[in-house]
């Protein structure tokens, strides 16, 4: 290497370096100020009542209790249509149809649902569900929010599957168990941690949505537990009370955003932390 050329390289390198720093700098800098802005005006009507109390009327005081409710319901009934779905397509495309035209086929498919705008999701579920069904439900919501989880999951659950050595398939057939008893035994356990990092992502990824809610589920001041009536979620409560001009409102969508940004962050915690256990192993 010539005496002009290490020179060059090394100055080349450094303004690279220096660039990618200064990209971090801003990206965190954002990041860190909204955080900021989050907590200072999230914490001041944080208080017992948000959890306890119903969605006021305009101007009073009041709490989240039925929009958290309604949340909740919503991504548990999801959850518990879309994991299923989500794990058995993952093992058909990573053990049974790994190198098959149907498992391409649903692999790009899966890829495009994953980048696809929730809205579109919400307008697809609204013709699908709503429409027949002649009004909004937390049923529909459930739906639109299910398909949004199993993408997630599905692409997790195969990656995963995947990264599971064969000499481990091999030594369970070798003993003479089924093809279905190796992978219920041998790959999902090994697997286990990053199909559970999987799942976690899928909640955070569905907690914060509101588009698909607006369309199917609409919202409810008041509570509701009837699964084929609209029903309240903290995401459009805080969209609708956030627009509005009454500051007890506003106060509740500032205090309802942090209380869904600090559930994100601890399911991104947990999920990492499963991450680097499995890691260590």
């Amino acid at each position: 290497m010539s005496s002009v050329t290490y020179p060059r390289r090394k100055l080349t390198n450094s303004i690279m370096m220096g660039l990618c720093v200064l990209a971090a700098a801003i990206g965190i800098a954002w990041l860190a100020l909204i955080l900021g802005a989050l907590l200072y005006k999230g914490i001041a009507g944080l208080s017992l009542g948000v959890f306890t109390q119903m969605t006021p009327p305009p101007g009073e005081a009041g709490g989240l209790l039925n929009a958290i409710a309604g949340s909740l319901a919503m991504s548990i009934i999801a959850m518990l249509v879309g994991t299923p779905i989500g794990i058995l397509a993952g093992t058909f495309m990573a053990e049974y149809g790994r190198f098959s035209r149907l498992t391409v086929i649903v692999r790009f498919i899966n890829d495009i649902l994953l980048s696809a705008p929730s809205i579109v999701v919400g307008l697809f579920v609204y013709e699908m569900l709503v429409v027949p069904m002649g009004h909004f439900s937390a049923i529909a919501g459930s739906f639109a929010l299910a398909v949004l989880v199993i993408p997630v999951i599905v692409r997790t659950t195969e990656d995963m599957l995947n990264l599971v050595p064969n000499a481990l398939r091999e030594a369970g057939t070798a003993i003479g168990a089924p093809r279905w008893i190796v992978i219920r035994s041998v790959a999902y356990r090994a697997a286990s941690s990053g199909i559970v990092t999987g799942i976690l992502l899928a909640i955070a990824r569905i907690s914060g949505e509101t588009a698909p809610l607006l369309f199917t589920a609409l919202n409810n001041q008041f509570w509701s537990s009837n699964l084929n009536a609209p029903m309240a979620s903290l995401p459009v409560t805080i969209f609708q009370f956030a627009l509005s001009p009454y500051e007890e409102w506003q106060q509740l969508a500032w205090t309802g955003a942090l209380i869904i940004t600090l559930t994100v962050l601890g399911l991104s915690i947990v999920a990492r932390s499963l991450t680097g256990r499995k890691e260590d192993r």
